[in-house]
């Protein structure tokens, strides 16, 4: 599969391009006309034919198409402006050639294409927060959204931000698709063994130094009083809705805690695949159209929801998010907890997994002993030279069986939390190893099948899928089969 950029992507506005599949001989002669966005899509009169009396034809191609997967189209001008953005990204792009970057665009068309064939749907929020992540990037580096605006040669960022809604839509639909295709892919011990001894010896990969780290975390209690405060303030609002017709985007840009959501008046579109904690989902989908939740509890604090409008699988919602707070003297009380415990482990009175199961306010972690899990691997442990660099400098200088120091840490809705740490297991730089590196070995060995997966998926659905490769890029050595040979 070719290599895939994640960078931005900018076209020009719509224009009409006539692509003409011309046959040098004496009969009638089909024209395929294309109309093209500004993203690149097809309309829906793409491959309209019209008939053509005219005997022969000189041949030509239209300037400026590389290719046509499905309704999409890939532009010359597409892949001039992924070396341009390569570049802006500070990245090199010695030895990346032309024929690679057709590749890599018309595998996200490819993706994109069959996306809307299977009925994969990505949320306006999920669109919009890519858009406001790259116009919040752009105005740190031009200093204002009109600069920004001027830049891209837009008439104002309303524009700017119309495209790259749609340029986000094709590219999210393309990831979506890509998951799909990847998500079943499972490998068993024999084949991560077969994958292991495939791999001659000298070129087996060296591991850097790595920790396993266990932590034990105590949090301040809330108060009942505070907790009931909260409570009290959103029955106050859902009444003042409900009875009265007051505006919940109001309260929500008003009071709301969520800085997510609540300059846009608490609004958030999802679907019940999207990663919103349990409690909000079941509630999102649980009620009607303009019903207005009572008060409920998240992680997160508590909130009141309404339903704006269900759409399908996807629903918009507006929320209210207040965090209650904690007080100096609970606050005092768990420090002083933790305190304890770290003494009662220097002192042999307990193991530190015996006080992380019996003691540790983190559930994720209590019931293994408090051991961490690395959140890009999966498994257990860090590598040292790719820890987050906070984690690192709190462990980086601990010796076997030492309890860290008392650090003060914040949850996800800012409030204070104390921990401790301690390393269980430490790694020397080696050369893999089946028995001792295996979990490490079988996530290679699986992203290895699922390449080999998504390679013989593409070439499926290029087969089934309308592909029209300028002859330009004929001699290009593709890795899939858009030449279809």
């Amino acid at each position: 599969m070719q290599k895939i950029v994640m960078i931005l992507k900018f076209t020009n506005k719509a224009f009409m391009i006539g692509v003409a599949l011309l046959v040098a001989q004496a009969t009638v002669v089909a024209q395929d006309v294309v109309e093209v966005d500004s993203t690149g899509t097809v309309s829906s009169a793409v491959i309209t034919t019209v008939k053509d009396s005219v005997k022969t034809f000189k041949k030509f191609r239209v300037d400026g198409v590389a290719g046509v997967v499905g309704e999409y189209i890939v532009l010359d001008s597409d892949i001039d402006k992924k070396y341009i953005e390569i570049q802006s990204q500070g990245f090199s792009v010695e030895g990346v050639t032309r024929c690679q970057l057709l590749g890599t665009l018309l595998e996200e068309k490819l993706y994109a294409h069959h996306a809307v064939q299977d009925s994969i749907v990505v949320t306006n929020d999920q669109i919009n927060g890519s858009v406001d992540q790259q116009i919040d990037y752009m105005v740190s580096q031009l200093g204002s959204e009109a600069k920004v605006a001027e830049y891209y040669k837009k008439d104002d960022i309303s524009e700017l931000r119309t495209e790259l809604f749609e340029i986000n839509k094709v590219n999210l639909m393309s990831s979506e698709m890509q998951r799909a295709v990847i998500e079943a892919v499972e490998i068993t011990p024999e084949e991560v063994r077969t994958f292991y001894n495939s791999i001659p010896e000298e070129d087996r990969p060296v591991f850097g130094a790595e920790l396993e780290v266990a932590q034990i975390i105590i949090k301040p209690d809330i108060p009942e009083e505070e907790r009931q405060k909260v409570i009290d303030k959103l029955e106050e609002f859902r009444v003042g809705i409900v009875e009265n017709g007051e505006s919940f985007a109001t309260k929500a840009v008003l009071y709301s805690q969520d800085p997510g959501s609540s300059s846009k008046g608490g609004k958030i579109s999802l679907t019940k695949k999207d990663p919103f904690v349990k409690e909000f989902k079941e509630m999102a989908f649980s009620l009607q159209e303009g019903e207005v939740s009572e008060p409920f509890e998240t992680i997160f604090g508590f909130h009141i929801l309404i339903v704006d409008k269900i759409r399908g699988r996807e629903v918009d919602v507006r929320h209210i998010l207040l965090i209650p707070d904690v007080t100096t003297e609970t606050v005092d009380f768990a420090r002083a907890k933790i305190d304890t415990i770290r003494q009662r482990i220097i002192n042999k009175e307990l193991t530190f997994a015996e006080a992380a199961k019996s003691e540790s306010d983190e559930e994720e972690t209590k019931f293994d002993g408090g051991q961490l899990i690395n959140p890009v691997t999966g498994d257990t442990r860090f590598d040292l030279t790719k820890m987050d660099p906070t984690l690192s400098a709190q462990v980086y200088n601990l010796k076997d069986g030492e309890v860290s120091s008392i650090f003060t840490d914040k949850d996800q809705t800012g409030r204070k939390k104390f921990k401790i740490l301690i390393v269980t297991n430490r790694y020397e730089e080696h050369k893999a190893s089946y028995a001792q590196d295996y979990e490490r070995i079988k996530a290679i060995a699986l992203k290895d099948k699922q390449k080999r997966v998504i390679l013989d998926w593409q070439n499926e659905k290029i087969k089934e899928t309308y592909v029209n490769i300028n002859k330009e890029y004929y001699d290009c050595d593709f890795t899939s089969d858009w030449l279809k040979n």
